[in-house]
């Protein structure tokens, strides 16, 4: 199995640390509001690939955050809480506002088929991990206090940039929305591990530290929770491009110093979701939620599908008007399947072959986009029978969890008495000359895959 390696920068043969076993950790959510779609595209990726490392034959352990605590408006450790925001803004308090957007957050997921992690700890039950990895950081010279926080100095380390390949001079104050620089910090790139009661008078989550009455700075619950839950080597760390920096290279610092070794391997970035020339942006308010295109009418599975037709690593463009593109192919697609006979007995060497086309297309990089082309093949090879295609297509559905062969989706699955019900009533328009009538049901099955052939003898039908 080849991924790529943001942290070497190109695809590289897959190896774990222990033989058959993956430690796998995603970056959670911060939930203060509703996740985008654009959001919920990385877990989708994230989601695949947990479901492909086990599908090839991984035992995998995944661990993902909740952030509910400690993530400013900004990524440079200035601003506000955006917990301590919503709250406000809701008239709610931190803790009630943590709840609902977490159990949102996997109500989105679950309407996407993403699989929970094995495990799932909110930054806010482990506050003793991080005053224990604060601790030593400070003892062996990686940390400093100045203007009652906790700072990690990055002149400590050789390769702080090495997840991005910058130089320090390259680096702007601040990564996004007009940053200020902190006259507490030694160096421009240094970061907040522990606020204290100097800062943000107003911060609703407190705790008893050595450092002072406070509360933890963003980055340190990542490393945190893995190294607690995970142990001290990982295998994969997962999250969208704009995690690369300055989160992930603030993960790495802080964990590597506290361990006294390389911490993870591999390093699994997914591109973002724009909509048309920009971002999709929480902050900005142009943001779309599986919500929304529910109540427009969507499946959201089309949409999990649409991902799925994309790499991981190219930024996908979303317009209402290539999701209803999408949309049909999904519908089309399990209609085809609906069609498919349960005939006759398991061809294993068929099965075996198209198992292992599939695996290969994962096996390069996660390319879901050829692994559902290898589907379509299946559809369209005449040589299999029908209880082959079925059995191929429930294997296949493992990792891409579209509901191919389940009774989940809401689509329309005409039988045959439907289908010929249509048939009889297209006949009929045409008989009464009703031709713009007719030519509507042939578009209609059409849509749903269903070819309408003219013959002397009368209609007849196939899927496509």
């Amino acid at each position: 199995m080849r991924l790529y390696n943001t942290l070497t920068h190109r695809v590289e043969e897959f190896l774990t640390n222990v033989p058959e076993t993956v430690k796998m950790y995603t970056c959670g959510p911060t939930v203060y509001h509703y996740a985008h779609i654009g959001n919920l595209r990385s877990y989708i990726c994230e989601d695949v690939l947990e479901k492909t490392l086990k599908y090839v034959g991984y035992y995998v352990t995944r661990a993902m955050n909740i952030t509910d605590v400690g993530h400013l408006t900004s990524d440079s450790d200035s601003g506000t809480d955006k917990m301590v925001d919503s709250a406000v803004k809701e008239n709610k308090s931190v803790l009630d506002i943590a709840k609902f957007y977490t159990d949102a957050f996997f109500n989105d997921c679950e309407k996407l088929n993403i699989k929970k992690p094995a495990i799932i700890s909110p930054a806010t039950e482990n506050i003793d991990m991080y005053i224990k990895i604060i601790t030593k950081l400070l003892e062996d010279g990686f940390a400093y206090q100045a203007g009652g926080n906790v700072y990690f100095d990055i002149s400590k380390l050789d390769d702080y940039y090495k997840l991005t390949n910058h130089k320090i001079d390259e680096m702007v104050v601040g990564v996004r929305e007009g940053v200020e620089e902190d006259k507490e910090k030694r160096n421009q790139g240094d970061f907040v591990l522990w606020f204290t009661k100097s800062k943000f008078q107003d911060q609703e989550l407190k705790w008893d530290s050595p450092f002072g009455v406070g509360y933890p700075g963003w980055h340190i619950e990542c490393s945190g929770i893995s190294i607690k839950y995970l142990g001290e080597y990982l295998d994969i760390h997962c999250g969208g491009v704009d995690n690369i920096f300055p989160h992930h290279t603030n993960e790495i610092a802080q964990s590597e110093s506290y361990l006294g070794h390389k911490w993870c391997n591999y390093w699994f970035h997914v591109e973002h979701l724009n909509l048309k020339d920009s971002k999709m942006s929480k902050s900005k308010g142009d943001i779309i939620t599986i919500s929304t295109l529910i109540e427009k009418g969507y499946n959201p599975l089309a949409y999990r599908y649409m991902v799925l037709n994309s790499h991981y690593r190219k930024i996908l463009e979303f317009t209402y008007e290539a999701l209803d593109q999408n949309e049909k192919a999904y519908d089309k697609l399990i209609n085809r399947v609906k069609m498919i006979p349960e005939d006759g007995e398991l061809m294993e060497a068929a099965f075996n072959d198209y198992k292992e086309k599939f695996m290969n297309s994962l096996k390069d990089d996660i390319n879901t986009a050829n692994a559902i082309t290898v589907v379509y093949d299946v559809l369209k090879d005449d040589s299999l029978n029908g209880k082959t295609k079925t059995e191929l297509l429930r294997s296949f559905d493992k990792v891409l969890s579209l509901d191919l062969v389940t009774e989940k989706h809401d689509v329309i699955h005409p039988q045959d008495e439907e289908i010929k019900k249509l048939i009889e009533q297209r006949a009929e328009y045409k008989k009464n000359h009703m031709f713009q009538e007719a030519d509507g049901i042939r578009n209609e099955l059409a849509e749903k895959g269903i070819e309408l052939i003219d013959t002397r003898e009368g209609t007849i039908y196939k899927i496509k």
